[in-house]
């Protein structure tokens, strides 16, 4: 879809983009266009799909559509696919029974519509395509911690892939509030309000890699937190992995203004009249696009039993055709996949692995 752009009080020539992306979250909280039910007919579909799965014993890493037929469900999975990649940019599709399912079972049903949606990719050093999103216990003060690992609020950020999803296994006890927004809304009201702040959200920001380094790679690596391409407006904010990059030697160091202006995004972004907020059912599964849409959730109070816990799975996909993006990201931040898209964190050498444990 072409975007509108309107002129604005020039910061550097600056401009707002006013396109399906930049919706609001109260707007979209009146309606229901956004949220997919799996009837009856859906879930047996999606059972037999497993079950022919699970008895081939194949690695859900290799996963792809053909391997997962769905006859009835896969045409509106293909629209939900435009409306996540070159529409609204995030869709939740609700009814999945995932109390009455084990967890290998909800897994490859998760994996089975993804495939539908994009390739897997690798969401860390040890190839993992499915990632757990579940209170570990570690201490997200540490530098190689990433926030699923802990039960912390996390401010809003993007991903890596196309295609960013979550499915609800277990919620927690209270708290673990799924937050969204449109990134493109967020970079108007910035131009709008804070011009100069917008401009330094376009000049580069370091980001540690985690530890987590490719071929070729450095430990940290740059790129501008919000950039216009294609006619649309791409984001690319990690907080955290830009406040942790400040620590090596011979990183970009942030000015006074960027830092601020990183501040002024998440406020924006969680300002009421902007957000749109998900409290996740068991079997919930959210798909947004990466590049158009920030997400962020609050901290959460868990269950005492382990097995009672906060548990979420989280796949990253690549789309062959997901929108155009910057060179930068499948050169500096990102590796690519065989059809030239981000292809998550790929260490040379390690396998893809869909792991039913954290």
């Amino acid at each position: 879809m072409t975007s509108t752009c309107a002129a604005e009080p020039a910061a550097k020539n600056l401009r707002t983009i006013e396109d399906v992306r930049a919706w609001r979250g109260p707007e979209l909280a009146k309606r229901t266009d956004w949220i997919e039910i799996l009837d009856a007919s859906d879930v047996a579909e999606i059972d037999a799909a497993v079950s022919q799965v699970m008895s081939s014993g194949m690695n859900l890493a290799q996963l792809r559509k053909e391997h997962f037929p769905l006859p009835r469900l896969a045409a509106r999975l293909a629209t939900m696919r435009q409306d996540i990649l070159h529409g609204r940019g995030f869709v939740l599709l609700r009814g999945w029974p995932s109390k009455e399912r084990s967890l290998e079972q909800s897994a490859t049903a998760y994996c089975g519509i993804g495939a539908h949606l994009g390739e897997s990719v690798s969401q860390n050093h040890k190839g993992h395509t499915l990632g757990h999103v579940t209170n570990t216990g570690l201490n997200y003060s540490d530098p190689t911690t990433r926030g699923y690992q802990t039960n912390a609020e996390l401010r809003y950020h993007t991903d890596a892939g196309d295609i960013v999803g979550l499915i609800c296994i277990r919620p927690a006890k209270s708290g673990g509030l799924s937050k969204i927004c449109s990134s493109t809304t967020v970079w108007n009201e910035m131009v709008k309000r804070y011009p100069e702040h917008a401009q330094a959200l376009t000049e580069p920001y370091a980001f540690t890699r985690w530890n987590e380094i490719g071929e070729g790679q450095n430990a940290f690596y740059e790129m501008p937190l919000f950039k216009e391409h294609g006619g649309r407006m791409i984001a690319m904010l990690v907080p955290s992995a830009t406040e942790k990059a400040q620590a090596f030697e011979g990183a970009r160091k942030m000015t006074p203004l960027q830092a601020e202006a990183m501040k002024l995004v998440n406020d924006i972004a969680d300002d009421p009249a902007i957000r749109l907020d998900m409290d996740f059912r068991p079997g919930d599964m959210q798909f947004i696009c990466n590049h158009s849409t920030l997400h962020s959730r609050t901290s959460y109070e868990d269950w005492p039993a382990q097995e009672d816990r906060r548990h979420l799975l989280r796949l990253w996909l690549a789309c062959e055709d997901g929108p155009d993006l910057p060179d930068d990201f499948t050169t500096r931040f990102q590796g690519q996949t065989a059809s030239g898209r981000p292809n998550g964190i790929r260490v040379p050498g390690v396998p893809l692995v869909a792991s039913l444990t954290p």
